[in-house]
């Protein structure tokens, strides 16, 4: 690969051996320096990737979870550099919908071997992610799993969390899909999707692509334990459309109105909260490396 290539890492996300171990397989496929650069926390990542696009890197390698990967794809959607993921994160959600290799090695080989696959972002208030943004029940889940709890639990922090956020009170909302009227009542959650697998590698919405040209959009109006104890189950065994709490539709641009200031999260990450939310898709915005056989596997 001729391409000039950077690495861009979350120096507190750990995988195997490690960034030393990144840095020795890179060597042994004949990347011998490529741009690098460590960062403490996700949202210090834009900074370094536009730094290394304004040097001519035209692929960049990024180590962490899918944090780190929406901070990065946020950046370089529309730039024309293509991105392979290393999956060192707790959930890594975007690697595992997209049939992901899961070892360092076998990243390192599909980043440098794979298939480029264009994928769609969604732009939410003018940020960008790639898997899932979530309003109310799972923002509040995320942001108290942020931390030292995911760090000590991994996934059975969300788990943990997301017990207690049952009991947060819904909010009012209007939600109009494509320019039309869809939803005007009580909710607890709103969740846009990318892909289709959101939470475990439960399938919350059956049909997502990331390169259908469209995401999918639920609002849960679950409240209390028993209710959502009840949607909860629905979605672990495939069918959340059954529950009575769940209504989904796909959309290109749906604008959200709440009659309160309310937390939001996108890929993962906890953001602040707000009252109005405008999401729109952007079609084949990122190339991102994937599997060359379309039944994944790592590339020998």
């Amino acid at each position: 690969m001729t391409q000039k290539i950077a690495v861009v890492a979350h120096a507190g996300k750990t995988l195997e051996g490690g960034l030393p171990q990144l840095r020795r397989s890179l060597a042994e496929h004949g990347v011998e320096d490529p741009m690098w650069a460590e960062v403490p926390k996700s949202r210090e990542a834009p900074k370094q990737v536009k730094r290394f696009l304004k040097e001519g890197a035209e692929h960049f390698f990024v180590w962490g979870g899918d944090g780190m990967a929406q901070r990065c794809i946020d950046t370089l959607a529309g730039s024309g550099a293509t991105v392979a993921i290393i999956p060192a994160g707790t959930a890594n959600l975007l690697a595992s919908n997209l049939g992901l290799p899961t070892t360092i090695d076998g990243a390192v080989a599909n980043g440098l071997s794979g298939r480029p696959r264009q994928i769609d972002v969604v732009n939410l208030n003018g940020e960008r992610f790639a898997v899932m943004a979530g309003t109310g029940f799972d923002a509040n889940m995320i942001r108290s799993a942020d931390g030292g709890l995911k760090d000590k639990l991994g996934r059975a922090a969300y788990v943990w969390t997301g017990t207690k956020s049952f009991r947060t009170p819904p909010f009012k909302a209007k939600i109009e899909v494509d320019g039309s009227p869809w939803f005007s009542g009580r909710a607890s959650c709103i969740l846009a999707g990318n892909v289709g697998a959101l939470f475990g590698g439960v399938r919350v919405f059956d049909d997502a692509e990331p390169d259908d040209g469209v995401f999918d959009l639920a609002v849960i109006t679950a409240d209390g334990v028993a209710q959502w104890a009840r949607t909860v189950g629905r979605t672990i065994t495939g069918t959340p459309d059954r529950s009575p709490y769940f209504r989904s539709t796909k959309a290109h641009r749906i604008r959200v109105k709440l009659d309160r200031k309310v937390r939001y999260e996108m890929d993962g990450g906890a953001r602040t909260k707000a009252k109005d939310y405008i999401l729109e898709v952007e079609p084949a915005a990122v190339t991102v490396c994937v599997p060359a056989h379309p039944n994944g596997g790592e590339p020998t």
